[in-house]
């Protein structure tokens, strides 16, 4: 019983907001990237970045240096050279500017400090004004006079007002930033279904996108309690064996289409690539399963030798 409830919610749902906007496919492994790419992280937020290194700065891992962001010069520690980059283009790898130094490493310290503060004082301002918000986090660029409050909201918010009273106290460049779940978990991390660490917080932000049909095409359930994590968007895991699974099903007949057997019409319900065994239904009531190397393709039909 509960596996037709499981179908029937299945069915009924619209599993299209799950997946990212504007879902685009990975084609990154068509790029040629340099020699000296290094994998950068901004500890803030558990973002990773691309970065070449001149060729007279020696890296190791651990060592911390100062790179261009999308917000600002800021700090990165060096995770280690990158040999085979994922979900990247050309255009997203930036250039080390220098590394780190003695004052830059103490100055990140004590900015850690000023965070704490900010995040109460935040919080107190947008009570004031009775915006909608929740902060995320709070950052100090380490490489120019500039902070950066991430929140989240189901609206628009209008935060001219709210910007104007924190720069009156901080006295520097305040940027506000909206983002959404997967950002959020990234930033706060956490357990997921699996009892691991959140995928986009502990191995790498720039996972390879993810679609409802990687769930169908690895015969997966399509509850959405199931195939999504704690940000509400699909697992990022549901990737990580897709490419195996996409290459495995070139060579077998898909599920629904109907062949003739030992004279009657069987229509294929089940294809397993791991097992290679696949299952009929006939017309006279029949089920079978069936090794896949028994299927062979003519043409555009299949038939079982």
């Amino acid at each position: 019983m509960s596996d037709i409830f499981e179908q029937d919610i299945a069915e009924s749902e619209d599993l299209s907001s799950l997946e990212d906007e504007n879902f685009e496919e990975d084609n990154s492994g068509n790029f040629v990237f340099p020699d000296n790419l290094y994998k950068l992280k901004l500890e803030y937020s558990c973002e990773g970045v691309y970065a070449s290194v001149p060729d007279k700065l020696k890296l190791n891992p651990g060592d911390f240096v100062i790179i261009p962001t999308r917000y600002g010069n800021d700090l990165a520690r060096n995770l280690g050279k990158s040999k085979q980059p994922v979900g990247i283009k050309p255009n997203d790898i930036v250039q080390v500017i220098r590394a780190a130094t003695k004052e830059d490493l103490d100055h990140a310290k004590d900015l850690l400090e000023r965070e704490k503060t900010a995040f109460i004082t935040f919080k107190e301002k947008v009570a004031y004004h009775h915006l909608e918000m929740k902060l995320i986090s709070v950052h100090f660029l380490v490489g120019e006079p500039k902070a950066l409050f991430f929140f989240s909201s189901e609206n628009r918010v209008d935060f001219r007002e709210l910007v104007k009273d924190l720069v009156s106290v901080f006295k520097m460049r305040i940027e506000l930033r909206q983002i959404g779940v997967r950002d959020e978990s990234r930033i706060t991390g956490g357990l997921g279904i699996c009892g691991r660490p959140y995928c986009c917080h502990s191995i790498n932000d720039k996972l390879k996108p993810v679609s409802i049909r990687m769930a169908k095409d690895q015969n997966l359930s399509l509850n959405s309690m199931k195939i999504s994590g704690q940000c509400g968007r699909l697992l990022c895991c549901l990737s990580y064996e897709y490419d195996w699974y996409a290459q495995a099903r070139k060579s077998l007949p898909n599920e629904g289409i109907r062949i003739y057997y030992d004279g009657t019409n069987f229509r294929v319900t089940e294809v397993n690539p791991i097992t290679f065994m696949i299952k009929m239904s006939g017309e006279d009531g029949r089920l079978l399963e069936v090794n896949a190397k028994r299927f062979v393709k003519e043409g555009n039909h299949w038939k079982i030798n």
